[in-house]
């Protein structure tokens, strides 16, 4: 992130904060001056809560919904912002995207010409529970009220599935910490993808609650709760996965 020295003066607090995910060059008549570098302790936790941390929201300044989208439209890096809390996305792995291919060409295929539209990250979604601002960037989301996508392009509604695919550095994330945000936000239904297993399991949300939950293994179709007709088959979505 770069910045003029003016606006380093003038709100040197927010971007000392800011440093502790990447670092500020401040510029001075055009010309880079000088940095803002988060100082780590030698045997201390990554300044930046990434996809691998296990011990997430310890030890770490969280910041507010304004400083993460600064953060975030000024980096190339990708991030998602939950509970004030920010965590560096990185790279998806092969089997990670062969599985998202599989299901969003069934999807396409099924909502060809309906209402609801499927999307792949990378692509922002802010949800508002309360006065909390979230900004994630599920795997696959489909949208019924696409009147809340704004003149940028951002989104901000709630969208009525979501399709997460596991790996080994997002587990905890996507079954606990988002499990409970989609929850909470009014999504009616949530697919988790676990390549590691083969399962995918399938919650149906309702009243800020878990209405239906179900399993379905390697041979079996995922059959949708809330969209009826949709299925897909469990031995297509892992076909292009290594055993290991």
């Amino acid at each position: 992130m770069e910045i003029s020295s003016t606006e380093a003066q003038n709100n040197f607090g927010r971007y000392l904060k800011l440093s502790q995910f990447e670092e500020i060059i401040i510029t001075k008549n055009g010309k880079k001056a000088a940095v803002i570098k988060h100082y780590e302790d030698r045997g201390k936790c990554d300044s930046v809560i990434a996809e691998k941390a296990e011990n997430y929201g310890e030890n770490f300044d969280r910041i507010t919904y304004e400083d993460f989208m600064q953060l975030s439209r000024s980096s190339e890096n990708r991030y998602e912002f939950i509970d004030g809390e920010v965590y560096m996305l990185t790279s998806p792995s092969y089997d990670h995207q062969c599985i998202v291919v599989e299901v969003l060409n069934v999807l396409s295929n099924y909502f060809k010409g309906r209402k609801c539209r499927p999307l792949t990250a990378p692509f922002d979604v802010t949800i508002t529970i309360g006065d909390n601002r979230n900004v994630v960037q599920p795997d696959i989301i489909v949208i019924c009220d696409r009147e809340n996508i704004d003149k940028e392009g951002r989104y901000t509604g709630v969208p009525t599935l979501v399709v997460e695919v596991l790996s080994r550095s997002t587990q905890k994330r996507d079954m606990l910490k988002k499990l409970n945000l989609y929850l909470h936000a009014g999504i009616e239904e949530y697919w988790i993808v676990n390549p590691m297993r083969k399962e995918i399991y399938i919650y149906c949300f309702a009243e800020r609650d878990i209405k239906e939950y179900r399993v379905y293994l390697a041979g079996q179709f995922v059959e949708s709760i809330t969209f009826e007709g949709l299925s897909i088959d469990c031995e297509a979505i892992f076909a292009g996965v290594s055993s290991g």
